[in-house]
C-alpha cells in the first residue's frame, strides 16, 4: 500500500513559502504523493442564512492545478493527487488541458481525483448546473480520456460537443488515471464503471465493505476487472505516530491500494508543526513508503 499526506488546504493560510516546504518535506520524508482537496469560493454565512457546511468565504484552499504546477518543480518524485477536484463545475476541457499541463511538468506524476460536490453557492458562483452534475460528470470523464489520447478529437454528447479539436501537448500519461470520490450509491456504481480508483468517506468495516461491493459489482457487470480498480483510505493525526501506524494497517488489510494521512483538524499550528507529525509517522512507517 502506498502512503501519502493530505495538505492542510485550510490551516496554512496563503504562505507559498509554506507549500513549498511542505512538498519539499514530505518528499524527502519519503511519502508516495500529496493529495489536495478543491473548492474555489466559500460561501458568506452573513448572506446564506442558516449556513452549516464544513467551509466558508474565510476557508483558505489553493487551487490545485496551480499549486501541483508549482509542486511540480520544486520536488522530483512524489505523486500529486487531487482529493477532489469539483468536475461538473468547472469546464470540461479546460479541465483536461489544466491536467495534461501539470502532468507534462511534473513528468507524469499526476493522479486526477474527481467528484460532484455539495455546495450549490460555489456552482452558483461558477455558472454551472447543480442538479445534473452526477449524470455530466459520466460525460466529462468520457471527454477528458478522449481529450488526453486523441490528438484531434470530435465528440457529440448530451452536455459536451466537441469538433475536431485537440489539446497539445499531449500529457505523459495517456490517459491520466482518474479516481472517483463519492459517499453514495450511484457515485459507487460510477466507480466501477469508469474509474482507475476510488476514495472511500468512511473508515475499514461493515459500511467500506458494503460500498466495496458495489463498485466491484458495477466493474464486473461493465467486463471490468474489479481487482484492477484502486482504493485510497484516509488516517486522521490523532497525536501519535503508532495510532496512525494501526490504522493504515487496517485499511492495507481491508485492500486499499492507498492511503492518505492528514494532519488536519489536529490543532496544528504552522506548517513546521504538520511537517512534525507528518516526521513521526515516516519513522513509524515501513521502508517501502517511509524511508
Amino acid at each position: 500500500m502506498r502512503v501519502g499526506v493530505t495538505f492542510p488546504q485550510t490551516e496554512l493560510g496563503g504562505d507559498p513559502g509554506a507549500v513549498r516546504a511542505y512538498g519539499e518535506r514530505v518528499e524527502e520524508l519519503g511519502f508516495d504523493h500529496i493529495l489536495v482537496y478543491d473548492h474555489v469560493v466559500g460561501a458568506d454565512p452573513a448572506v446564506h442564512e442558516g449556513w452549516n457546511g464544513p467551509y466558508d468565504v474565510h476557508t483558505t484552499f489553493h487551487e490545485p492545478f496551480v499549486m501541483f504546477g508549482y509542486l511540480a518543480a520544486v520536488t522530483r518524485s512524489v505523486e500529486l493527487v487531487t482529493g477532489v477536484i469539483i468536475l461538473p463545475q468547472r469546464q470540461t476541457t479546460l479541465v483536461a488541458k489544466q491536467a495534461a499541463e501539470v502532468d507534462l511538468l511534473s513528468g507524469g506524476r499526476l493522479r486526477l481525483g474527481i467528484g460532484v460536490g455539495w455546495n450549490a453557492v460555489e456552482y452558483e458562483a461558477l455558472g454551472e448546473d447543480f442538479g445534473n452534475r452526477g449524470k455530466r460528470s459520466v460525460e466529462q470523464i468520457e471527454l477528458l480520456r478522449r481529450l488526453w489520447t486523441e490528438q484531434s478529437a470530435t465528440f457529440d454528447g448530451e452536455f459536451h460537443n466537441v469538433t475536431g479539436a485537440g489539446i497539445a501537448p499531449l500529457p505523459v500519461q495517456r490517459p491520466i488515471p482518474v479516481w472517483v470520490g463519492t459517499a453514495s450509491a450511484p457515485g459507487y456504481k460510477r466507480a466501477g464503471r469508469l474509474a482507475d480508483g476510488w476514495f472511500p468517506m468512511m473508515a475499514p468495516g461493515p459500511a467500506l465493505d458494503d460500498a466495496r461491493a458495489v463498485v466491484e459489482s458495477a466493474a464486473a457487470e461493465s467486463g471490468r476487472d474489479p481487482s484492477a480498480i484502486g482504493m485510497e483510505g484516509r488516517v486522521d493525526w490523532r497525536g501519535d505516530a503508532d495510532s496512525v501506524a494501526d490504522r493504515l494497517a487496517e485499511w492495507a488489510k481491508a485492500g486499499a491500494t492507498h492511503a492518505s494521512v492528514n494532519t488536519m483538524g489536529a490543532e496544528l499550528k504552522t506548517v513546521d508543526d504538520h511537517l512534525a507529525a507528518l516526521a513521526q509517522v515516516a519513522e513509524s512507517l515501513p521502508p517501502a513508503s517511509g524511508d
